[in-house]
């Protein structure tokens, strides 16, 4: 189980688990319940690369980041792509 801190959003910690490059069980603590629930619906199994090509540099509001941001951001982490 990969662990990420986050900065700059509600949610404060994104976990996942990477099989041959796929999301799984992905899940946020704190945050937006129903709209990180549903992403962590959405995300299961996909390609981490896709996840990241679609995810990286959203923003929520006037942030400079969102949850999405800093999935994409966790998953490059995790992948050792960064």
């Amino acid at each position: 189980m990969f662990e990420f801190t986050t900065q700059g959003t509600c949610s404060s910690k994104i976990r996942f688990e990477l099989r041959e490059g796929r999301v799984h069980s992905l899940s946020f603590e704190d945050g937006c319940d129903g709209n990180l629930k549903a992403l962590s619906v959405l995300a299961e199994n996909m390609p981490a690369e896709e996840l990241v090509q679609k995810l990286k540099g959203l923003r929520c509001g006037d942030r400079e980041t969102s949850c999405a941001d800093q999935l994409a951001l966790a998953l490059e982490e995790a992948s050792g792509n960064s």
